[in-house]
């Protein structure tokens, strides 16, 4: 995560078996950032969607759906050159189309938008069906793609007194003391953060301080939730780490060992309740089936609002460091 800017495409949420034996000693689920299957790149494709044989009948569809309309002749069709456009009610998407000698369909989120591979013998008829088959995911990517273009945008944090932090759920203050003993205060009453320093001292040095201040209240506050919400649901974990990675708020393998990232101390408890509370219900599901849905419901009732407002908010929360 740069620092947790950032995922995929793969989709990640499909129902899938425990494994057996050595397998099931690797076997891992995470929960991403910001999205549920956000991308870790800077590029998001989808599994391709099979093509239509070669040698099916002219006329024939493939599937059972109404033919994709076309824009009509009076409407503004400025395009860039190599693209083409189509409409979903009020929404109008555009496309780059690209032939080739492959045997799927394929689509790629890049900053170009969406482009679209097919053979070169399948149909436009066929390939504007599949680009509604997946509307949903690709929607959902642009989207995603945007939010994380324009974080790039946004300026980052500045390491000096008076700054302020997201913690917690809410905003504190930076205040810097200049003196010989080093030491890092947090007064709850005033929602100030007390960093003593050298005078000399560089924005480094105070980064790393703060950093590190966060990081030890996250493995204070994980290892008072963790408990909590495994007596709930009746598990033992085997062990708990702190996790910078860029790509998911924590994950859970077969084995009982958890990770959680550190960068979920600018949120709100409940927030920090539900990661905890999801990777925990994987050492009962290791999937992300309704049986799973039902297991975190079971000790986190309001996940639904947790989880959407953890996706929605995320990208606005999270300081660039």
């Amino acid at each position: 995560m740069k620092l947790l800017h950032q995922k995929p495409a793969k989709p990640r949420l499909g129902p899938h078996g425990r494994p057996q034996g050595k397998a099931q000693q690797q076997q891992a689920l995470q929960l991403d950032l910001f999205a549920d299957g956000f991308a870790s790149d800077a590029i998001a494709s989808t599994p391709p969607v099979e093509a239509p044989p070669a040698n099916s009948q002219p006329g024939l569809q493939p599937r059972l759906q109404p033919k994709p309309q076309a824009l009509a002749p009076d409407e503004p069709t400025a395009l860039a050159p190599g693209k083409r456009r189509l409409r979903f009610g009020e929404h109008v998407l555009d496309y780059t189309l690209l032939r080739s000698k492959r045997r799927s369909i394929g689509f790629l989120i890049s900053d170009d938008g969406l482009r679209v591979t097919a053979p070169k013998w399948v149909t436009l008829g066929d390939i504007e069906i599949a680009i509604r088959e997946k509307k949903r995911w690709i929607f959902t990517k642009l989207s995603e793609y945007r939010d994380r273009s324009t974080r790039r945008m946004q300026p980052q944090m500045q390491w000096r007194d008076g700054e302020t932090l997201p913690y917690m759920g809410r905003s504190i203050t930076l205040r810097i003391h200049a003196t010989q003993k080093a030491g890092i205060h947090f007064d709850d009453t005033s929602d100030q953060l007390i960093v003593c320093l050298p005078a000399d001292a560089g924005e480094q040095q105070l980064k790393d301080r703060v950093l590190g201040w966060l990081q030890l209240e996250a493995k204070r506050v994980f290892a008072e939730r963790l408990p909590i919400y495994a007596q709930k649901l009746g598990v033992t974990y085997q062990s708990f780490a702190l996790s910078s990675a860029t790509t998911q708020w924590g994950s859970c393998t077969s084995e009982g060992k958890i990770r959680l990232n550190w960068r979920l101390m600018h949120f709100a408890l409940p927030l920090i309740d539900y990661v905890i509370a999801h990777e925990l219900s994987h050492l009962r599901e290791m999937n992300h089936s309704p049986r799973f849905w039902a297991t975190v419901q079971s000790i986190f009732p309001e996940f639904e609002t947790a989880r959407k407002t953890l996706r929605d908010s995320a990208q606005e929360t999270l300081p660039v460091f």
